[in-house]
């Protein structure tokens, strides 16, 4: 099994079809989440994918993107929430 770090990545983009595209990136990488944050367990080399794939799809000057290394935190949930989790796989599709 690859050595992934959990990550918290999140977006705000500003025109529908860019975030269309950004949301269809990240669900890509994602292993749960919330409309525009998600969990993303990463390998080194999926998470310069990740960033190369938003950066393709955004405008820098007006959107923003936020990957965050969480590491090997205690992740508390409440409610309904569910922890986010490693998978032994991820199908793309």
């Amino acid at each position: 099994m690859p050595d992934r770090t959990l990550y918290l990545a999140a977006y705000d983009v500003t025109d529908p079809d860019r975030l269309q595209s950004a949301l269809h990136v990240l669900k890509g990488y994602a292993c749960g989440g919330q409309k525009s944050v998600f969990e993303c367990f990463l390998t080194e080399r999926e998470r310069r994918e990740l960033v190369g794939g938003v950066r393709a799809v955004l405008d820098l000057g007006q959107d923003r993107f936020l990957l965050l290394p969480l590491g090997a935190v205690t992740v508390r949930t409440l409610g309904i929430a569910v922890a986010p989790g490693d998978p032994e796989f991820y199908y793309v599709g």
